[in-house]
């Protein structure tokens, strides 16, 4: 069984900068493609990011390409999103997600099969 914990959400304002970090327990992250998911109020869960289990190949959604960037320490069992010039409209809570196929870099929600509790991100305006 495979346990996703985020941390790294808060309060930030127009502009600014979070890193949100999962931690992963109970499988080596390099057996799974990771990725992250984001849901505001009222809306669906939503693609952010997504990596393979290497790292070298990397899927964004539009609305978070040139600002976010996903990355991992597979050695510290971490996956990482950056988020630069933060939007009102980031607002959500973000989940980290696990792929048991590796080396697909997915962008719908299907392919994961591991989910943590989620971390809320408010981008105050």
């Amino acid at each position: 069984q495979v346990q996703l914990v985020e941390s790294g959400g808060g309060l930030v304002q127009t502009g600014g900068s979070l890193t949100l970090s999962c931690a992963a327990s109970g499988r080596t992250l390099s057996s799974l493609a990771m990725g992250w998911f984001r849901q505001a109020p009222g809306n669906e869960r939503e693609f952010v990011a997504a990596i393979n289990w290497g790292g070298d190949s990397t899927y964004y959604a539009d609305s978070a390409k040139d600002r976010f960037t996903i990355s991992r320490d597979n050695a510290k069992n971490t996956v990482y999103l950056q988020m630069n010039s933060l939007k009102p409209e980031d607002t959500a809570v973000y989940y980290c997600a696990g792929n048991p196929r590796p080396t697909i870099v997915a962008g719908t929600s299907a392919w994961y099969d591991y989910w943590g509790q989620g971390t809320q991100v408010t981008v105050s305006s």
